[in-house]
């Protein structure tokens, strides 16, 4: 599989990366066994980039990753994980809580001090059972952004100058936030989180355009934007929740033209998010080992021309983003 560099880090990775947020129980339980399976799968398919959090199923992802990971030569593959949420045994359940099913009874709570992402990393690397972490990324600041420059970036920085991690930044889903921390922190990538997909192209003009002037690698997940471009029809999930009639209408009319050019509507997905030229890598997640396979599969499937040429003549997507077989 294609490796790729994170922007100026020199860290090279796969350009297909597993995300493991559904192997922490995102929306549905996943037995240990097809966790398993899954990253096996992943793996075999020659994906050597994994992201994950403690935040994913309450550290369950993290542990079920870095079970398979301690059994593979550690420089073979590369791993990012996330700061921002310690997990304590307590009472306190916020909302998110709802979406993981089947997890430890811990409770994420936020603390992006120094301090706390200090003690973050190394609750991470204890449930990873690994002796390092390649790519931190500050996870979800959206309420707190001084506290995110001027506690949780310091200690990425000096994580990264004492060689303990190879790159940083920050994984979110707000665009704009992004782009300050562009110009705020030295970062070397961000993860962006279903803000460029055939159905929300928010950052094409707010981030993507900074990052390639600076060099900063975009990683994008949330490229089906939690399963309404995986399957538009049944309980279409977007942005974590469910659908509204306006987004499934735009998803099937999308989906309709991708059955119309012989096509399949993930593959149109996968393939559209790596045509701009500041996304570094696309992760995608999985439950079962058939998800793994499919996702590959998608990412490589033909998507005709003439499916592009139509999608930019309906104004199905911004008039300004890349499309497969564009002059870059």
């Amino acid at each position: 599989m294609k490796r790729v560099q994170i922007g100026r880090s020199g860290l090279e990775v796969t350009r297909l990366g597993l995300g493991t947020a559904p192997l922490g129980g995102l929306f549905a339980a996943v037995s240990d066994a097809d966790a398993e399976a899954t990253i096996a799968q992943a793996w075999s398919l020659g994906v050597r980039y994994f992201d994950t959090a403690p935040l994913y199923g309450f550290g369950l992802a993290e542990q079920r990753l870095g079970h398979f990971l301690r059994a593979q030569p550690r420089d073979s593959f590369a791993l990012s994980t996330k700061v921002g949420r310690l997990l304590r045994a307590d009472d306190a359940s916020p909302a998110e809580d709802d979406h993981y099913k089947g997890a430890p009874s811990l409770r994420p709570h936020f603390d992006f001090s120094y301090d706390g992402v200090m003690r973050s990393v190394d609750e991470s690397l204890a449930r990873l059972g690994l002796d390092r972490i390649d790519i931190l990324l500050v996870h979800d600041p959206d309420d707190h952004y001084d506290a995110a420059v001027s506690g949780a970036f310091r200690a990425l920085q000096r994580l990264r100058d004492d060689g303990s991690v190879r790159a940083i930044g920050a994984g979110m889903n707000r665009s704009e936030m992004l782009a300050r921390f562009a110009e705020a922190v030295p970062v070397d990538c961000f993860l962006l989180a279903g803000r460029y997909t055939l159905l929300d192209q928010g950052a094409l003009t707010t981030l993507l355009p900074i990052c390639l002037e600076r060099n900063i690698g975009i990683i994008l997940g949330g490229i089906y934007n939690s399963g309404i471009l995986a399957d538009p029809y049944g309980a279409a999930k977007f942005n974590y929740e469910d659908a509204d009639a306006v987004l499934v209408a735009r998803a099937r009319e999308l989906d309709a033209l991708c059955k119309q050019h012989g096509t399949a509507l993930k593959a149109a997905a996968i393939q559209f998010a790596l045509a701009h030229p500041a996304v570094t890598v696309a992760l995608q997640g999985a439950r079962t080992a058939l998800e793994a396979a499919d996702n590959i599969a998608m990412a490589n499937a033909p998507v005709p021309s003439s499916f592009w040429q139509e999608l930019r003549a309906r104004n199905l997507v911004d008039p300004r983003a890349p499309l497969p077989g564009d002059s870059q």
